[in-house]
């Protein structure tokens, strides 16, 4: 058997590496190559292009590297044309992604969507061109399949990898012994995203709220888990901020992190939904070029942004987004939290049924889509 694929980012990279561990138990002679990042190479993925190549932050940035990403999936669409694998499954990246699919399915090849567009957030147009891209999408969450029958879209509900991965019952006692804190000490996860740009416009930000929630409360831990190849970036950015004293920095281990914590201070996107699924607390905020928040927010269809609230159609944890996103903002919502015991409390038994919800044996339901999809 052998597969293209393309993960942009480290959310898809983790997302793709625990699918290719389905794939590899139905067909353990698995040959996949094409973009992908670490934990897909742990899997045996050949990555021909780093994941990394497609990380960009918003509009802004994607126009600045506009060509190179065009020229990149040009490339990749040749090889892939040239060696004609048994399907192509883009993980997320839709902008990336879809046009590749379509070009793909033109030729021929099957074409496997892994991770629903969000259009049901906003940019609902996009289902059009989702129908001409793919030939099945493997959906996360469990209302999209209906949405995108309604377009004549194939689609299966798989849940979500993250959901199997992520233990109910969350080891704190572990996770705080491997990064060796104390029992009683107060930890916040400050996580500011993985990719370049959230460093530059997010992270500032994240780092001065730390310096309050230090000055707040001295004894206050900080952990902030840095992602493979950023830690001088956010070193810089920590000595920029003067928070030297108020964050420690983990290479990787993002999991122990938040498992071991008591809120969780995160950007939105993937890692909010992993900070659900270890049932901690969190307070959401973003920061995008201003031109990518004029287009957003005049398409959105919804007043939530993070997933956790999205899922639960309601604002259960706060959202603090653009300029709403303050160093004395992040740190009030941050302490509200730890100021309010009973409220973690319900906040950890509302995120043990999403975990019940999104927990369908991801890999082993999307491998099955997939052998249908090729057998077909």
């Amino acid at each position: 058997m052998q597969l293209g694929m393309v993960a942009g980012e480290a959310s898809g990279d983790l997302l793709a590496g625990l699918l290719m561990g389905g794939l590899k138990a139905r067909w353990p002679t698995l040959q996949a190559a094409g973009i992908g990042g670490p934990d897909m190479v742990a899997q045996g993925f050949e990555a021909w292009w780093p994941s990394e190549r497609l990380s960009v932050h918003g509009y802004a940035e994607a126009l600045r590297v506009y060509r190179q990403l065009v020229a990149l999936r040009t490339e990749l669409g040749d090889r892939l044309l040239a060696q004609r694998p048994s399907a192509f499954i883009g993980i997320d990246a839709p902008d990336f992604n879809l046009g590749l699919e379509a070009r793909l399915k033109a030729a021929g090849l099957k074409t496997i969507h892994f991770v629903c567009p969000s259009i049901w957030a906003w940019r609902g147009g996009r289902v059009h061109k989702l129908a001409a891209s793919a030939d099945h999408v493997l959906c996360l969450f469990p209302f999209e399949p209906a949405l995108l029958a309604k377009a004549g879209v194939p689609a299966s509900y798989v849940g979500h990898p993250l959901a199997d991965a992520i233990p109910l019952d969350v080891p704190r006692a572990a996770a705080r012994a491997a990064l060796g804190l104390g029992d009683g000490e107060t930890v916040v996860a400050v996580m500011p995203g993985s990719r370049r740009g959230e460093i530059r416009h997010i992270a500032p930000d994240f780092l001065r709220a730390a310096r309050r929630l230090r000055t707040a409360r001295p004894g206050l831990r900080c952990l902030l888990p840095v992602a493979p190849g950023l830690r001088a970036m956010v070193e810089a950015a920590v000595a920029e901020a003067g928070a030297q004293e108020a964050v420690e920095l983990v290479d990787g281990r993002s999991h122990e992190v938040m498992a071991a914590s008591d809120v969780v201070m995160v950007a939105s996107g993937t890692a909010t939904l992993e900070a659900a699924l270890f049932k901690r607390p969190m307070v959401i905020g973003y920061r995008v070029h201003w031109l990518n928040w004029q287009v957003m927010r005049h398409m959105r269809y919804q007043p939530w942004v993070g997933l956790p609230n999205v899922l639960s159609e309601d604002f259960v944890v706060p959202e603090l987004l653009q300029h709403a996103m303050t160093p004395d903002a992040l740190a009030t919502e941050t302490l509200r939290w730890l100021d309010d015991p009973a409220a973690c409390e319900r906040i950890a038994g509302r995120f043990t049924e999403l975990h019940f919800l999104l927990r369908r044996d991801t890999a082993r339901a999307a491998t099955d889509a997939i052998a249908q999809v090729i057998a077909g």
